[in-house]
């Protein structure tokens, strides 16, 4: 089995701004980044 570190880089990063986004971000502007990023890593590792 052979392991991409950069998508296992990206999927890491993932799961941690979904689990920011579920604590909770305060700031709206922040949020909004968050969400674009999430779904920028969703489409680059194909998970739309």
């Amino acid at each position: 089995m052979k392991v991409n570190c950069q998508d296992h880089r990206k999927s890491m990063e993932l799961l941690s701004l979904k689990l920011r986004l579920k604590k909770g971000v305060s700031n709206p502007e922040e949020q909004k980044n968050v969400k674009k990023r999430i779904r920028a890593l969703e489409r680059e590792l194909s998970m739309d």
